[in-house]
């Protein structure tokens, strides 16, 4: 029977084909060669009608057969390359747990940030409390009630950035009412001593805003760290005792100080506080222009007029006033020349503290 034969050599071919499939896409493209629409073993199932009579029901068991054949056989081939190409994709994207592992960057605080609360803590050490304020102050808390004349040249708009109504126009808003971005943190002062009876040991630090150009000693917007001390029988001794044993703090032991008479408007007597120069000991140097020292803060006696605004009796009660620049601090910890250096967001300079 010749297509008996034929079916014989069908079952064998297709088997080989079948062993030969490297992976599940040619294992596919023999089953559709052989069991497709167009496939051999589906035309022969298509032409039974032309096998004789005699033979077809023999001819049909036999086609039957090679088709469960060749079925079992692609359904056990393709178990194994399923599995073969499972493990093959494992292996390719398996960690190799014997390399070393990738370091993660740690963000650290910024400086000024990291400044300001050794600052804090420096003087939480000693009894004070931190007390916080609107960064958007009136011109009455800003100026005049520290004692600040209205002809003065930090309360005009060269210095000071004042908010304006909606028409521009700043003059409509000028006077008691006049709003502005602080220019310093002294308007925490002003607004504690109102609400609080003495004694009050207090710092106020924050950001403040002034109109200079950015330069190596000066910034449009910085951060403060005011202070503000009113107890009966504060002298000016306790002043130089607490500007000294902060630069001790923050600078080191053996740095040292000193007072030289300034003016403020809030404070009389006032003074601006030296430390002496970290680079050259005192020695004089191109960082401290040869004078050995450097200036730090400013401070002095709060004027009596000061405490005439609050209600506070300056019979009775006496105090003493400081500033500092949190920026300026930092660049003289760390013997940084210029203020901008802490604002450019270089992470390699920022990484070095």
């Amino acid at each position: 029977m010749a297509i008996v034969d034929e079916l014989a050599q069908l079952r064998e071919e297709v088997h080989r084909n079948i062993e030969q499939a490297a992976d599940t896409q040619a294992l596919d493209e023999v089953r559709v060669s052989v069991l497709g629409k167009s496939g051999t073993l589906t035309g022969y199932l298509r032409s039974m009608g032309q096998v004789p009579a005699e033979q077809r029901a023999e001819v049909g068991r036999l086609v039957n057969e090679v088709r469960e054949q060749v079925e079992s056989a692609l359904a056990q081939r393709k178990q194994m390359l399923e599995a073969a190409e499972l493990e093959a994709d494992m292996a390719a994207g398996a960690l190799d747990i014997t390399l070393p592992g990738r370091a993660q960057t740690v963000g650290t605080r910024h400086l000024i940030s990291r400044i300001t609360d050794e600052i804090a803590e420096i003087f939480l050490g000693i009894g004070y409390t931190v007390a916080s304020g609107t960064e958007v102050e009136t011109d009455y808390y800003n100026f005049e009630a520290l004692n600040t004349p209205a002809d003065h040249p930090a309360r005009g708009m060269q210095d000071t950035f004042y908010v304006v109504d909606r028409s521009g126009d700043v003059a409509a808003v000028r006077g008691e009412s006049d709003v502005l971005l602080r220019t310093q943190t002294s308007g925490v002062q002003a607004h504690v001593m109102e609400t609080q009876k003495p004694p009050i040991y207090i710092i106020a630090p924050g950001k403040v805003y002034r109109r200079d150009v950015a330069d190596p000693s000066h910034l449009p917007q910085f951060n403060q760290v005011e202070g503000l001390v009113v107890d009966e029988g504060i002298t000016f001794g306790d002043l130089a005792g607490t500007i000294d044993y902060f630069c001790k703090q923050m600078f080191g032991p053996d740095r040292k100080t000193r007072l030289r008479p300034h003016f403020f408007p809030f404070t009389e007597p006032s003074a601006e506080a030296d430390v002496s120069c970290g680079i050259c000991g005192g020695e004089g140097c191109r960082f401290c222009k040869g004078t050995g020292w450097v200036e730090v803060l400013g401070c002095g006696m709060v004027d009596p007029n000061v405490f005439g605004y609050a209600g506070i009796d300056p019979e009775v009660y006496s105090g003493f006033a400081f500033g500092m620049g949190v920026e300026r601090i930092a660049c003289l910890k760390y013997n940084v020349p210029d203020l901008r250096m802490l604002l450019n967001g270089d992470v390699r300079f920022l990484r070095q503290f």
